[in-house]
């Protein structure tokens, strides 16, 4: 399913040309190239975390649909693959550029909490104390309305030539004849075994046995298939207001808890209070998106409740006034590292689902850039954490409240463009790998998490807290789905999963293509280190070794490495109509990237 191919050069850039949709991943062959970690020529792409759905993005292109069309399609595939990424029972942000108005549109598709949620609501009652993370995660406490279907309808409607109907179609085809479990899934079930065998319908479909499925077998899901091609054919109503909404809402209110669970959990299985009103009631917004100027560039991200583009933008400003291109590769870093934990401790005191446009817009703005990056010291790196400026101050004065948060794990992305210029990026998620654990019985899909990306107490004492629950509210997200145009036509399209390390992951792929002379897959492929205002840096081990020397003598620390950061999907923009269509070589297993057409 994903492809564990080492980076292609442009000589041997590899292509998809497959006619049919597919329903499982698609065997490389003379006629029908295997897709690859990248993919250049023109006509259109798609890219994602995996080869299916992929696949069927792209044969969505050649029928003549357009990005939107081939996103949502996309979309659909990933939920059946990259289950425990996103899906139905999850949300997302989506960002469109339209090649005909030359304008940037986002749809804010993010969980909500239920009417019933209070700011209390992930604090044990019996103790006062918030639950542990897991107890609070694996409940029908964290799931909030999920937003994708939602997200899918609007965009179809809005922008596509296609109906949501058709587009399910390929997705229920795939979920009916089954795809091979590759390494990266087996493991994904391994690590959520103990919670998924808590609940029969879990443990029927994603451990048969007992066990985690084998590398190799094929997976099927039937009731997936079935739950889109009801969707097709009654609408989007059957899930906010009919009965598969009553299911979910069933799942969350009764946990299907198994009478003989596989494995031990430690915690009791909390109810939560999601009601069928909470799903009837729920909108997707269509928020204007956040915009900063960087060497030239226009800088497209998404508004609250995601700070991906306030955080971004604000990093890339602060990192505008130095010459990164000019300077050593780890005054560079150290600069990076710096502009973001400066940018994480604005973002965790003043972002959340309300805050206001004006404060959106002096954090975006170049004389808070100058505010934050005067206090970058290029000899030495600032203490951890830093607290955050103070809005109503001048100079470099911090304010003098404010602390460190972190954030959830995991989502899937993907980038898509058409033959006419339109662009998608696209991040959804179910937020934690594996959910809450709970699979909707009968239904095929797996619910959110999502209301775990609230804080579970005041982060920021203090001062208020942006991002604690409440009744109807969404939580704040790190998805940072990205457009950039230059002289006003796409540049590049970028985007990530990684919970908090989105932001740093976006950035850093930016800089390293813009900045430090990387062409895209090398901007891609390069190793990555995330600094969220914390202590240490957290980096991949080829990023400690090679350049860990170097910050740690301008008084940089890390934490404990980690595998991998990250699993973007990218498209640069060329001359005459070109595309580089890039994927993960190797995180994650390795992504897809296609293009409809090699030459012209």
């Amino acid at each position: 399913m994903r492809l564990s191919s080492a980076l292609a050069t442009t000589a041997s850039l590899t292509l998809l040309t497959a006619a049919a949709l597919p329903n499982a991943a698609i065997a490389a062959s003379p006629a029908n190239p295997k897709i690859g970690a990248t993919a250049v020529g023109y006509g259109g792409a798609v890219t994602s975390v995996d080869s299916t759905a992929t696949a069927v993005g792209l044969e969505v292109l050649r029928r003549g649909g357009n990005a939107v069309d081939a996103a949502v399609a996309t979309a659909a595939a990933l939920g059946v693959t990259e289950p425990f990424s996103a899906g139905i029972g999850g949300g997302g942000f989506f960002v469109y550029y339209d090649a005909r108005r030359a304008t940037v549109s986002t749809i804010d598709g993010r969980e909500s909490g239920p009417a019933t949620m209070t700011e209390d609501i992930f604090v044990d009652p019996a103790d006062h104390q918030p639950y542990d993370f897991p107890e609070a995660r694996v409940s029908g406490l964290s799931t909030g309305t999920p937003g994708t279907l939602a997200t899918w309808e609007a965009a179809t409607r809005k922008w596509g030539t296609r109906s949501l109907s058709s587009l399910l179609q390929p997705a229920a085809k795939v979920a009916d004849k089954g795809f091979t479990v590759d390494a990266t899934f087996r493991q994904q079930v391994a690590d959520n075994a103990a919670a998924f065998g808590q609940f029969e319908s879990t443990s029927d479909l994603y451990l048969p046995g007992g066990q985690p499925p084998a590398v190799g077998s094929t997976l099927r899901n039937p009731d997936l298939a079935d739950t889109y091609r009801l969707i097709a054919r009654r609408g989007t109503d059957v899930f906010y207001k009919g009965q598969v909404g009553a299911d979910v809402v069933r799942t969350v209110q009764h946990p299907p808890v198994a009478g003989q669970p596989i494995g031990t959990w430690a915690y009791p299985i909390r109810p939560g209070t999601l009601s069928r009103s909470d799903l009837a009631k729920y909108k997707v917004n269509f928020p204007a998106p956040t915009t900063s100027d960087y060497r030239g560039l226009t800088v497209y991200g998404m508004s609250a409740p995601s700070s991906g583009g306030t955080t971004v933008g604000e990093a890339l400003n602060i990192l505008e006034k130095t010459n990164l291109a000019r300077t050593s590769k780890i005054q560079a870093l150290h600069r990076y590292a710096e502009s973001t934990a400066l940018s994480f401790a604005d973002r965790n005191r003043y972002v959340g689902a309300y805050t206001s446009q004006a404060v959106v817009k002096k954090l975006l703005s170049d004389s808070w850039a100058s505010q934050r990056a005067c206090q970058i010291d290029p000899a030495h790196a600032l203490k951890k954490p830093v607290p955050p400026g103070d809005l109503n101050a001048q100079g470099c004065t911090p304010a003098s409240v404010g602390g460190p948060v972190e954030l959830g794990q995991s989502t899937t992305n993907l980038t898509a463009t058409d033959r006419w210029g339109n662009v998608v990026e696209y991040t959804l998620t179910i937020e934690q790998t594996g959910g809450n654990a709970m699979v909707v019985p009968g239904r095929g899909f797996l619910l959110n998490n999502e209301m775990t990306d609230f804080n579970f107490t005041n982060t920021q004492a203090p001062a208020s807290d942006p991002n604690l629950p409440g009744p109807n509210k969404r939580p704040r997200s790190s998805m940072a789905p990205t457009i950039v145009l230059k002289h006003g036509k796409p540049f590049l399209a970028l985007g990530s999963p990684g919970g908090a390390t989105i932001i740093t992951t976006v950035l850093q792929v930016l800089i390293n293509r813009v900045d430090l002379g990387m062409t895209l897959p090398q901007a891609m492929a390069a190793p990555r280190a995330s600094q969220r205002n914390t202590a240490g840096i957290q980096a991949e081990p080829a990023f400690h070794q090679q350049y860990g020397p170097g910050l740690e003598a301008l008084g940089h620390t890390f934490g404990p490495d980690v595998a991998e950061l990250g699993a973007a999907t990218a498209i640069e923009f060329t001359r005459h109509g070109g595309l580089i269509a890039t994927a993960e070589p190797v995180r994650r297993g390795g992504g897809a990237a296609g293009v409809v057409r090699s030459h012209r």
